[in-house]
């Protein structure tokens, strides 16, 4: 676990907030997020740059999780701008306190890559979704492309040190996969550098 330094404290959180919403970031949040109905169980909320996304016509409420607790003020007022009901949790995804089958859409976007346990965090996904419920996701993650993987693999020490602990090469269907789910995905590399655009997106079920 990284300290807390006065790096993360104070300029981590604009950095990530800046970078996340970038204009190709946006566009694959929009691919996924709109599609969210019923009670929410958003992972990861962040800064709340998904809630501009949301059909309020389909969602009921948002439960939000992140343990980034410097975070959540931004939250909740992009939440109250965009009209939805939010409640934040602020811990990590591998202990979810919420019952079991309460949510009917799980929301996972540019998570996974800094979660230390992402399969423990997953499998606590699918123990939240009702029976039929869909976990919707955008990631990036491993690159297909040899030479991509390579410099995926030689950043990847500086590189989760000046970005929250991110991890470059994640294979995101496999992850899906060992945790339970059947997952639906498309991969493509997304404008921007290649070690960080290579992404996944999609929904997936419980297997």
């Amino acid at each position: 676990m990284m300290s807390d330094t006065w790096y993360e404290r104070n300029l981590l959180p604009y950095l990530l907030d800046l970078s996340c919403g970038v204009s190709p970031l946006r566009k694959q949040r929009m691919k996924v997020i709109p599609q969210a109905q019923g009670n929410v169980l958003e992972i990861g909320i962040g800064t709340g740059l998904n809630m501009r996304f949301y059909d309020r016509a389909r969602v009921k409420t948002i439960v939000g999780v992140d343990p980034a607790l410097r975070l959540h003020r931004l939250a909740l007022k992009r939440s109250q701008q965009a009209g939805l009901d939010v409640k934040i949790i602020g811990l990590s995804a591998e202990r979810i306190p919420v019952e079991d089958a309460s949510f009917d859409t799980v929301v996972c976007t540019y998570t996974l890559c800094t979660i230390a346990d992402p399969i423990m965090a997953l499998k606590e996904m699918r123990r939240a979704l009702k029976p039929g419920g869909k976990l919707l996701f955008s990631e990036h993650g491993k690159a297909p492309d040899e030479n991509v993987l390579r410099w995926q693999t030689r950043l990847q020490p500086f590189w989760k040190k000046v970005a929250g602990g991110c991890m470059l090469d994640r294979d995101i269907p496999s992850l899906l996969e060992e945790a339970g789910f059947n997952p639906n995905a498309q991969s493509r590399y997304i404008p921007g550098p290649k070690v960080l655009s290579y992404h996944y997106w999609g929904e997936a079920v419980a297997a």
